[in-house]
């Protein structure tokens, strides 16, 4: 047997897959077996080119022999070992090596298994912080439409996709949004930060004199990913950030999508000049090898909770795998590679070339908008009539189908290749990508 050939499941029964059409692709299945570099592989052998880092997280690309050897020495070292009450070397030393990548000011690790865990647990240091400084009717959180922040109902609450909130009922009380950022009338086609709109983040003193002093803090995405690339206007973030500091909100950036390079440095905020009082990340944290997240804080966050407790546990919240000796060799052979290869630099060495190419399909047809900064591009399409979505799922098979594999949210193609790309491979992705816009015009 061929060693890319690789058999398939013979039951695709029991595996409820999250974010599918499951009837549709349990009876169409696109499987992917094998990974390396900047491709995947079909149990049949055929190549697929990783347009997306897997979701948004296989930043160094894939089958790093680096990580793979770093999981398999600590599991044969210490395979678990709790950190209530408890702690582990290698859990210490991985939030030293992350502290050294983050915002300075941002010293205070704490881990999580995901994004989503990593959004909960900030909105919960946001709440213990504010009652903590003695501020308890701050109870109150910010969040902005079309903002994602997983799945956790702190992090759904907070978060503004109407779609992942209709199931589901009743969210988080005391919650209220921002508007969100997109100004297409304005904006179409910007290459980089669009000029116009940080006018938006005035918002925040409307909510400020409907709520007087309750608002404990507001979250968002310094750039916003999952709801298919906004890209925050020029001043927005330095807008937000003044109003948070006059009004004694805390500042929360989710940067599960931007940190550790995706931006041309290790994390958004860097790269934007504004800088968080906490900031969540996780998928390039282990190059995705194995699940984690993290929260960082700004110091004076930390000591004001630690301070605020007379003794014993000051925070009560964490997890069973937080920090798992797994995960935490996992993030220091990751964080190895992103600093050795200066993952980053790559970024700003290549995102020229990505930002003409992306924008090269604005004459293809039904592209309503093109948007992109650092090493992500989102391809907007005009929605097909009565059925919203459809058109960039046709566009997502028939690219899986050619050999490239995309993302799409509603009639939007993201792109967030591994920062490995190389100009070879951004140009098969528009080739690709191209191609099937215009079968798909129909």
């Amino acid at each position: 047997m061929n060693e890319l050939s690789i058999p398939r499941p013979n039951n695709l029964d029991a595996f409820w897959m999250p974010y599918s059409d499951n009837k549709y692709f349990k009876d169409t299945p696109r499987l992917l077996a094998r990974a390396e570099g900047m491709l995947y592989f079909t149990p049949e052998g055929r190549e697929i080119l990783d347009g997306t880092a897997g979701l948004w997280c296989c930043n160094a690309g894939h089958g790093r022999r680096e990580i793979v050897e770093a999981i398999q020495k600590q599991a044969a070292i210490l395979d678990f070992a709790p950190t209530f009450q408890l702690g582990h070397p290698i859990a210490f030393e991985a939030a030293a090596r992350v502290a050294e990548l983050t915002p300075e000011g941002l010293d205070r690790v704490f881990f999580t298994n995901s994004g989503s865990e990593s959004a909960d647990t900030a909105l919960k240091i946001a709440l213990a912080y504010q009652r903590a400084r003695g501020q308890a009717q701050r109870v109150r959180l910010v969040g902005r439409e079309r903002g994602y922040h997983g799945v956790g109902f702190g992090g759904m609450s907070v978060g503004g996709i109407g779609t992942n909130r209709k199931q589901f009922g009743a969210m988080l009380p005391y919650v209220d949004h921002l508007p969100h950022t997109h100004l297409p009338e304005r904006n179409a086609f910007s290459k980089g930060l669009p000029a116009h709109g940080a006018h938006l983040a005035d918002d925040l003193e409307r909510l400020v004199a409907l709520h007087g002093d309750t608002i404990a803090a507001v979250m968002v995405e310094p750039l916003a990913g999952s709801t298919g690339v906004l890209v925050p206007p020029v001043g927005y973030l330095k807008r937000l950030r003044e109003l948070c500091d006059k009004h004694g909100i805390l500042l929360i950036y989710d940067e599960v999508i931007t940190g550790f390079g995706r931006l041309g440095t290790h994390f958004g905020s860097e790269r934007l000049g504004v800088t968080p009082d906490i900031m969540t990340m996780a998928k390039g944290l282990t190059n995705a090898a194995v699940p984690m997240g993290a929260v960082a804080v700004n110091n004076e966050i930390y000591e004001t909770i630690i301070r605020g407790t007379a003794a014993g546990i000051e925070f009560f919240h964490g997890y069973t795998y937080s920090g798992h000796p797994l995960a935490a060799a996992a993030a220091l052979a990751a964080i190895d590679i992103h600093v050795r290869e200066d993952l980053p630099g790559r970024v700003r060495a290549i995102e020229g070339y990505w930002q003409e190419a992306a924008h090269s399909m604005r004459s293809a047809p039904n592209v309503v908008d093109i948007r992109d900064h650092g090493l992500i591009a989102g391809i907007e399409l005009a929605p097909l009539d009565g059925k919203p979505g459809e058109r960039a799922m046709r566009v997502f098979r028939r690219c899986f189908d050619d050999g490239l594999l995309v993302r799409v949210t509603g009639d939007i193609v993201a792109l967030s290749p591994p920062l490995i790309i190389e100009k070879h491979h951004v140009d098969r992705i528009f080739t690709t990508l191209g191609d099937a816009i215009h079968k798909e015009a129909a």
